[in-house]
């Protein structure tokens, strides 16, 4: 490289965003994660004695999962090939897969492979990967935000390891903050940044665990503040405020897990009967762009599911506000679900109805008989009758209180309880029939 070449470089990286610029050298360097890169890291070792496995690297956005890749591709001594799942193909792996048999061949030296984004390579071309995987010739190395389990070939999972690194705690935002504010080669430290305290923990805790976003909203606040008469730049609450608004919304992939995980986390607040909880969760999904029909029906199914003959009013309650929300639409749509949010947290919970289905399933499934008696069959179709259908079956309608003791159950299985009352005095079925003294009868009449 000349010496022109050699100085675009390095304005070309002074020009680079700020999370570019601090991007870690080191493992040293890297802010949380100590489970796989710390001291007693187990990724940490695999990558200091440089007997690095195949590896599939999992979790959201800005946790560093391309800075480890990075990494290992500065301390091993392996041939390092990085691919990008975006604008690679099978031709650029059977590329990769050359060069890894001269390496082998000719020098006797390993081959890694670091995919990025590999949950976009369709299955034909992580097959192209596999044998070389599951050969030794190939070491893979791959980065993805979705759930490898369901966006990565089972066969090609299975010969890998999965690392899963989770968002980054404030703490840990905080450090890799004053580490930009303090470094004068890569970060902020010839604009003498004073970061006020309040505007540190906003920006810590409105990072989300992103380290790229916490470097962005710290860059962007930087360049919106105003220099003191000292030199000092200033970054206050008016200057975070201002980045956060530039930068949108949480993140939300609607497509993704945080979609799954954000709707398990709502539905298991409204079950909880922890309405607060369900607010924020529903308010998150709504900021995110979630579509109101998804939460709807999912509420209309919490309602048959948890809430169920403990009050009974909470599945009609959950239709009506289906479809109110389908008929007004957004935002005011957001009104109707948190009405019936609310309804459903502080409501009675049951599931007996729920489980009742499910121990019935489970007998059919199993091969119970099922053959149904004939006082039961039906007489509307022609012949019927000439059959035996329908005789001796007793219409409850005609007897005292609308009952009459007989068998309801397949030819030769014994009555079962797949009902069973709950505790709760407004789910009054009995495990029985309903006969005229039973304790739920008696007390539906008197109501």
């Amino acid at each position: 490289m000349d010496l022109f070449s050699l100085a675009s470089e390095h304005e070309a990286e002074r020009e680079a965003p700020l999370a570019y610029r601090m991007r870690p050298r080191s493992l040293d360097e890297m802010v949380g994660h100590e489970n796989l890169v710390g001291r007693d890291g187990i990724l940490r070792r695999m990558i200091e004695r440089d007997r690095l496995m195949s590896i599939i690297l999992y979790g959201p956005p800005g946790t560093g999962k391309t800075t480890i890749a990075e990494v290992i591709a500065r301390q091993t001594k392996a041939r390092f090939i990085p691919l990008n799942a975006v604008t690679s193909g099978i031709a650029d792996v059977r590329k990769a897969v050359e060069t890894a048999r001269e390496e082998r061949d000719l020098y006797a030296r390993r081959t890694v492979v670091f995919l990025d984004e590999i949950h976009r390579f369709n299955k034909s071309q992580q097959d192209a990967l596999l044998p070389h995987v599951e050969a030794g010739l190939l070491s893979l190395v791959g980065a993805t935000t979705e759930n490898p389990y369901f966006d990565v070939n089972a066969a090609l999972l299975s010969r890998s390891h999965v690392f899963r690194l989770e968002p980054l705690s404030p703490d840990d935002i905080g450090r890799l903050v004053d580490m930009a504010i303090a470094d004068e080669e890569r970060g902020l430290g010839r604009m003498r940044v004073r970061l006020h305290p309040d505007a540190r923990r906003v920006l810590t805790l409105q990072a989300r665990g992103d380290a790229r976003r916490a470097l962005n909203l710290l860059e962007l606040a930087a360049f919106a503040a105003r220099v003191g008469p000292d030199g000092a730049t200033e970054i206050g609450m008016p200057e975070v405020e201002a980045a956060l608004e530039a930068s949108g919304g949480p993140r939300y992939d609607r497509a993704g897990d945080d979609h799954y995980d954000t709707i398990s986390a709502f539905i298991k607040s409204v079950r909880g009967s922890d309405v607060n909880a369900a607010m924020l969760w529903l308010a998150k999904m709504l900021e995110g762009g979630e579509d109101p029909a998804f939460i709807a029906r999912r509420l209309m199914i919490l309602a048959a599911e948890d809430v169920g003959m403990a009050d009974p009013s909470a599945l009609p309650i959950a239709v009506s506000g289906w479809q109110a929300a389908m008929a007004i639409g957004m935002p005011e749509a957001r009104i109707v679900l948190a009405e019936v949010t609310a309804y459903l947290a502080k409501a009675p919970k049951s599931n007996h109805a729920y489980m009742a289905i499910n121990r019935a399933l489970d007998d059919v499934r199993s091969g119970l008989p099922l053959e149904v008696p004939l006082h039961l069959r039906s007489t509307a179709y022609k012949g019927a009758k000439a059959l035996g259908h329908g005789e001796g079956y007793l219409y409850p309608h005609d007897y005292p209180g609308h009952y009459v003791e007989q068998n309801y159950w397949p030819i030769g299985v014994e009555p079962r309880v797949y009902y069973r009352e709950g505790d709760d005095d407004r789910e009054d079925l009995d495990e029985g029939p309903l006969r005229p003294d039973a304790p739920g009868r008696s007390r539906r009449a008197a109501e």
